[in-house]
């Protein structure tokens, strides 16, 4: 049976099981094809290892140190070493071709120009000049990526430990021998609300307030590092503020000054603020919840007081009408003229609501008028 090698191939000689020799194109007598894919029985305890000249040299029956031993495979691929805590990266004409851990590695050179690159990843750092762009090709498990906005502190902490702030920009780092942790903190104000627990009054009323803070963090390296949870604690001095304040004050005095309330809590916040690592911009009442039942009550007391205005502004508008009735009966009683052009202003109301009037006899107009109307001369 004959074997072709075609251009884009290659064959590995076996004797007895060692690697003999690289076959070029050509024909070659073989007994018989094994069940193995693209290897060949040949007489005289020889095998052929059919090969395709593309990317790594893979063979099923040697490894690759044993193959580099023969001076014609040598000439006919590139090699490369990568050692233990290092990365290989591949390229064939300028691209990305292939990642490789610690291992010796054989590539064809038929196709394309290659060329190599190492990174060290025994530290997290990446290098300078390591082109950032090659991490488009590699498995996310082999490196970190962070992103720092510009409204956020990035600050990167290695096996535990605090390392450095991270300024605004992408950021890589090798996985490989250390733990990376990666923290971000607001950079700029950050409105904080702070949800309320129920607090008793001076006369007993539970009452729920809520709040809302401004703060920037001041420090956050010490932010990140000494303070546990930069939230609860603001959140626990804000509640102690409340206790200390409502909890001497009556239902009444708490609703009539919010503004005190939302002051003496300002205060506190930035009493507790250095500890916290943060300034406090602003803080302020936001809600004050009540009870059902004293709802209901002040619902019940503001409507009573309404109505009791409501009564108040009606007897005082009956008095002004009144008032006014009697200057102007006063007016018709001493000017004769003014008493008959009010007369006629009524006369002239009710007859918009009548269809017809028929008049006659003597005297003026309006005597007649009037007394038809009144049903006076009937």
């Amino acid at each position: 049976m004959k074997l072709m090698i075609q251009e884009n191939q290659r064959g590995l000689l076996f004797k007895n099981g060692c690697f003999a020799g690289l076959l070029r194109p050509g024909k070659y007598f073989v007994l018989r094809k094994n069940e193995k894919r693209h290897v060949y029985e040949g007489p005289f305890g020889k095998t052929v290892e059919v090969l395709n000249c593309t990317g790594l040299v893979s063979s099923t029956l040697a490894d690759t140190k044993a193959l580099l031993a023969d001076e014609a495979f040598c000439r006919e691929t590139v090699q490369l070493a990568v050692s233990r805590g290092e990365l290989g990266i591949r390229f064939v004409d300028g691209a990305v071709a292939g990642v490789y851990t610690a291992g010796m590695y054989a590539f064809w050179n038929t196709h394309g120009e290659n060329s190599f690159l190492k990174a060290d990843i025994t530290t997290p750092y990446v290098a300078e000049d390591f082109p950032r762009e090659v991490f488009l090709e590699l498995r996310h498990d082999l490196y970190e990526e962070f992103v720092v906005d510009e409204r956020s502190h990035g600050l990167l902490f290695i096996d535990g430990k605090f390392e450095k702030l991270l300024p605004a920009g992408r950021h890589f780092f090798w996985r490989g021998y250390h733990g990376i942790e990666f923290r971000t903190l607001p950079a700029v104000p950050t409105e904080e609300n702070l949800v309320g627990q129920e607090i008793l009054t001076a006369d007993k009323v539970s009452l729920r307030i809520n709040c809302v803070c401004e703060y920037v963090v001041s420090d956050p390296v010490r932010a990140a590092t000494q303070v546990s949870d930069l939230e609860e604690g603001l959140h626990l001095a804000a509640q102690l503020a409340l206790r200390e304040y409502i909890g001497r004050l009556k239902l009444d005095d708490i609703l009539a000054d919010r503004e005190g309330v939302s002051a003496f809590l300002l205060e506190k916040l930035r009493e507790r603020a250095p500890d916290l690592a943060i300034e406090v911009k602003s803080a302020a009442v936001k809600d004050i919840i009540l009870p059902g039942e004293i709802r209901e009550i002040m619902n019940t007391v503001l409507l009573a007081e309404k109505r009791a205005q409501a009564s108040v502004i009606a007897r005082r508008e009956e008095v002004a009408s009144t008032r006014s009735l009697l200057n102007t009966a006063k007016l018709m009683e001493e000017n004769a003229t003014l008493y008959k052009l009010k007369e006629l202003e009524y006369i002239e109301r009710i007859c918009e609501h009548l269809e017809s009037l028929t008049i006659g006899g003597s005297g003026d107009i309006v005597t007649q008028l009037t007394a038809a109307l009144t049903g006076k001369g009937s």
